[in-house]
């Protein structure tokens, strides 16, 4: 018997994923350029599919199938030609040039340690290299960043790169939040109760379940310090003691911290983007530090918020 021919690597091309004839159907099994565009415009629209990763994964799903419901559509989590059509109506270049410049690089760059004490010690919680950074801004994985510009060196100013246009339009004000532990999202609606956008986010966890119930957002804190009790944690370390973390995107709560009504409970940043809807968290609800921003400007202290299965 032979083999089975082995699966050709996914193709990610800067002008295929620019291309508006780019619309194969984007389905459970997909990675590549289509994915990329798709992903692109689904985060400008504000259903946002967490990082950019070029690979269809639960993050899509969660945020084709929110899109699809806003837009009437038949809601099957697969990108198809009438999701293709609607997402297209935005017609905004999907990757731009950007010339990375001497702020770009200047750091200063380090490995953040995993270890809270360890992390204590720094007075700043910066990116850890000019590809994590690149990355972040433009809400993509580093790795398809650099794909996307090959020969490129991310980490020198001068080089102009293509990276993707995920400039956002303001958003209104949030008439309430809710978020579904079951569908692993929060969601931000209007006063008609319309869909103003979607984020994918980690929540809860067996050892700190989501406190399901009707809560209000109590205040919003950008670049917080991360205060650490090892109290709270029930896997703190023996010799861990309670410390002060300094803020910075990579500080535990990322950018920004959004307070709920449930003592020590809120929504917040990440220091790593990629694992966004991929793993537990200590009860709290995590986002992508480009999506906990853009919900902090569109919530207030009042602003309900209901946390439910």
């Amino acid at each position: 018997m032979k083999a089975a021919p082995a699966a050709q690597p996914a193709q990610y091309d800067a002008t295929a994923i620019n291309d508006p004839n780019t619309r194969g159907d984007v389905t459970p099994k997909s990675a590549g350029s289509a994915v990329v565009r798709m992903q692109i415009l689904l985060d400008r629209a504000h259903f946002s599919p967490g990082q950019i990763d070029g690979q269809y994964g639960e993050n899509l799903r969660i945020a084709l199938q929110a899109y699809q419901a806003a837009h009437q559509l038949p809601v099957t989590g697969v990108g198809d030609a009438g999701t293709w059509q609607a997402l297209d109506n935005d017609n905004a270049p999907v990757l731009v040039p950007y010339v990375i410049t001497p702020q770009d690089t200047a750091g200063p760059f380090q490995k953040i340690p995993a270890d809270m004490m360890q992390q204590a010690k720094l007075k700043f919680l910066g990116y850890e290299s000019p590809e994590d950074e690149l990355g972040e801004r433009f809400h993509i994985s580093p790795a398809l960043l650099s794909n996307l510009n090959p020969g490129k060196n991310l980490a020198n100013a001068g080089e102009q790169i293509m990276v993707p246009n995920v400039q956002r339009n303001y958003m209104p004000q949030a008439a309430k939040i809710v978020v579904s532990r079951s569908r692993g999202a929060v969601t931000v609606l209007a006063p008609d109760e319309t869909i103003l956008a979607q984020y994918p986010a980690t929540m809860g966890s067996e050892h700190d379940p989501l406190p399901i119930g009707e809560w209000k957002i109590t205040g919003v804190q950008q670049n917080p310090p991360f205060h650490y009790n090892p109290d709270l944690f029930w896997d703190a370390k023996p010799e861990d003691s309670k410390a002060t973390i300094a803020p910075g995107p990579r500080n535990p709560v990322g950018v920004v911290w959004i307070a709920l009504s449930k003592e020590h409970y809120g929504i917040h940043g990440t220091p790593r983007p990629g694992e966004i809807g991929h793993t537990e968290s200590h009860g709290c609800i995590r986002l992508t530090n480009w999506d906990a921003e853009e919900l902090s400007h569109m919530v207030k202290p009042g602003t309900p918020a209901i946390l439910q299965e």
